[in-house]
């Protein structure tokens, strides 16, 4: 009877990874027709081509990236009534996020990694659990607000993706968007009961605390774009506004494939809503993009919990 019941549960575990793998394969296998007669040197000299002002504001970027996932944290934790050392919550915040947007999975790895950090400051399992929660409500809300601006600033931003909507539609959708924002820093606002989600429920922030969620949720993938926007060649490049717009998109995709970084999606969506650059211009922007968004600060966020763990075993935890 426990290895019925346990059945469907084992099927759920394989059918993300299958979606990330299939996604991953069909993302590899147009990349491939997408990039034949990739110049290799010319990817080497879109590096190359980077001076002291781009490398300088690619770190700037870096770093408001961390310093602004660190804030989701803290948010979170107001949220709960807790305090917790801030220069802690900053090297949880580096660990959990580099681990989740390389490995995937980033519900799962998030609250594997906050667990064991946070239940050693005296939250329980429970309060983590609210706390991956709001961390992952807030990057929505802040995803959710970036594409909406985006495509109420640039209309045509649909059509580098797929062109099937109209610009009008377009907006309407981005006023929807919106209006679901609003809509919840109302229901903030009035207090109203704990929104339920399969079975999990999470309580209406405060107002204050719903609109620090909704100015710190976008500065981070803005961070992020400017990765990307410092690392693309100054000539052609349409401005910081499309890049970002590209970008939000891309990220999107890349998420709701469920493949481990996404790994090939994201590629692909870049390719596609770029096409102003060579392809070697894209793919050399994006080396620099995951190598100080994804495996810099994933290298200290392995050395953090090794330091951690070891401080951990001395004190007999």
């Amino acid at each position: 009877m426990a290895g019925a019941e346990m059945k469907p549960k084992s099927w759920k575990m394989f059918v993300w990874p299958m979606i990330g793998a299939v996604a991953i394969g069909v993302s590899f296998w147009l990349l491939s027709k997408e990039l034949r007669g990739l110049s290799w040197p010319a990817l080497w000299a879109g590096i190359e081509a980077l001076n002291l002002w781009h490398w300088s504001m690619i770190v700037l970027c870096t770093a408001g990236c961390y310093v602004t996932l660190t804030m989701y944290d803290q948010v979170a934790l107001a949220h709960l009534g807790k305090r917790v050392n801030v220069v802690f919550v900053g090297l949880c915040a580096l660990t959990t996020y580099s681990l989740s947007h390389t490995i995937g999975a980033s519900a799962f790895t998030g609250a594997v990694v906050r667990y064991r950090a946070y239940t050693s400051k005296g939250l329980t399992g429970a309060e983590v659990g609210i706390l991956v929660t709001f961390c992952s409500l807030t990057f929505s809300l802040g995803v959710m607000i970036l594409l909406a601006l985006a495509f109420l600033i640039d209309p045509g931003l649909e059509a580098r993706f797929a062109g099937a909507l109209s610009p009008s539609v377009v907006r309407w959708l981005a006023v929807g968007v919106l209006g679901v924002i609003v809509l919840y820093l109302v229901f903030s606002a009035l207090g109203l009961p704990p929104l339920r989600i399969r079975g999990f429920s999470v309580a209406y922030p405060r107002l204050s605390i719903a609109l620090r969620q909704i100015t710190v949720a976008p500065i981070e993938t803005l961070f992020a774009a400017g990765i990307v926007y410092f690392a693309l060649p100054e000539v052609g490049n349409p401005g910081f506004v499309v890049v970002a717009g590209v970008f939000v998109v891309s990220f999107s995709l890349a998420l709701l494939s469920h493949a481990p970084g996404g790994l090939g999606v994201f590629e692909l969506a870049m390719l596609t809503g770029l096409p102003e650059f060579s392809n070697e211009s894209v793919l050399a922007a994006l080396i620099v993009f995951r190598l100080f968004y994804l495996i810099f600060p994933l290298i200290l966020g392995l050395v953090t919990v090794a330091v951690f763990e070891h401080r951990q075993i001395k004190a007999g935890r």
